[in-house]
């Protein structure tokens, strides 16, 4: 059993992933290289997809996505409201207005009930739908997507916590059998680390050149594609031709990923074997305290541990909670403040109910999990939480 702080979230970095990077910080690339190559053709390998584009983060792999799937002004995106806020956010970027969608109540997911009832606020709109795989859990995306093609909306994954995750038929999120495009994120605290980092997957290989394009300035280097002829004696000659942002990955960057990618099956082990931990000792403690919600037929590595406490008829608040908590040694988050209460789109869209979100959030609490974590310390966890919450 670990004796020190646990946090809800730790990335592992081994003497492989040090190599891995020292070797890049010795080679003649920093920025964007052969190191990215490598990460973007073994990642899209791995989740089964015919393309892969990586880029500085999934708040910017979103806002590629959907700038690439045509989203901009008087168009509309569906977003869950549990969901960190750049899945909605990436929409404002493009101009675009945000529909916040309701989620199940308990493992807080788009289902086809929230979005055939956000669905009436589209108006006639053209946009997307950006079903988010809340703790890894995937969603029901052949129905989802069935939904979205109704309406004529695109559909984009939000598959930030989802790399490792098996969906109903077995297939990786990220193989895309049911979206344009599913975008990861590679921050410290997800199952994948690279500092920061995130990747694009789709089957559409246009798609996937215009991510390409607009992640490096609109810029295009390559003689046979430049639309203005250069002269021979002009070799610095280079084309913008779109508009587009710095979002690169740099090597350093994906040589970390890299490294990390050639662990994803011990680190998947390994969340799912610490979740099913949490989830015998949790199991049968009473209707104030659940495990976390999954969803049937799916096999999700899970990014969160996210349980369901009924704070208010235990008569103890959550920041209390937290607190104690983190007196014996245990951190713990909240994932998320619904995305409709935020000031921003609060003054955006008006005051909402979304029962659904709110239940949710109400309810909410991240525990430690993280491949690092020995096996005891689930239990020493759960026994905590169970004297802090008098059960």
């Amino acid at each position: 059993m670990s004796d020190g702080f646990l946090p809800y979230g730790r990335q592992w970095i081994d003497d492989a992933d040090i190599e891995a990077v020292t070797t890049c910080l010795k080679s003649d690339y920093l920025t964007t290289g052969p190191a990215v190559s490598a990460f973007e053709r073994a990642f899209a390998t791995v989740v089964q997809a015919p393309h892969a584009v990586s880029c500085h983060s999934a708040t910017a792999g979103l806002h590629l996505a959907y700038d690439a799937l045509g989203l901009g002004p008087g168009q509309c995106a569906i977003v869950p409201a549990i969901t960190f806020v750049a899945t909605a956010n990436a929409a404002r970027y493009c101009g675009a207005d945000v529909i916040v969608c309701d989620v199940d109540p308990d493992n807080g997911l788009m289902t086809p009930d929230t979005l055939s009832e956000a669905l009436k606020q589209l108006e006639g709109r053209p946009g997307l739908v950006a079903p988010v795989h809340l703790a890894g859990v995937p969603c029901d995306m052949p129905a989802l997507a069935a939904l979205a093609r109704a309406h004529g909306l695109s559909v984009v994954e939000d598959a930030s916590h989802a790399v490792g995750s098996l969906d109903e038929a077995g297939s990786p999120t990220g193989a895309c059998p049911h979206s344009d495009a599913a975008v990861f994120s590679f921050h410290p605290v997800k199952t994948l680390a690279c500092g920061e980092g995130g990747m694009v997957t789709t089957r559409d290989a246009a798609l996937a050149e215009r991510m390409a394009l607009a992640r490096s300035h609109g810029i295009v280097r390559e003689a046979d594609r430049f639309e203005r002829s250069a002269r021979a004696d002009e070799p610095w000659w280079y084309e913008m031709q779109a508009l587009g942002w710095n979002y690169r990955m740099p090597d350093i960057n994906a040589a970390l990923g890299l490294s990390q990618l050639n662990k994803l099956e011990l680190f998947a082990s390994r969340r799912r074997q610490l979740a099913r931990a949490y989830d015998d000792l949790l199991e049968g403690q009473g209707a104030h305290l659940a495990p976390s919600a999954g969803r049937a037929g799916v096999d999700p590595c899970r990014h969160l541990y996210n349980i369901r406490i009924d704070f208010q008829a235990l008569g103890k608040p959550r920041a209390q909670v937290m607190t104690e908590l983190r007196e014996q040694g245990i951190g713990t988050q909240v994932h998320y403040i619904p995305v409709h209460q935020h000031p921003y789109y609060v003054r955006l869209n008006g005051e909402r109910t979304l029962p659904g979100a709110e239940h949710h959030y109400a309810r909410t609490l991240s525990l430690p999990l993280y491949p690092m974590m020995a096996d005891e310390d689930p239990e020493r966890v759960v026994s905590a939480l169970k004297v802090v919450l008098g059960l």
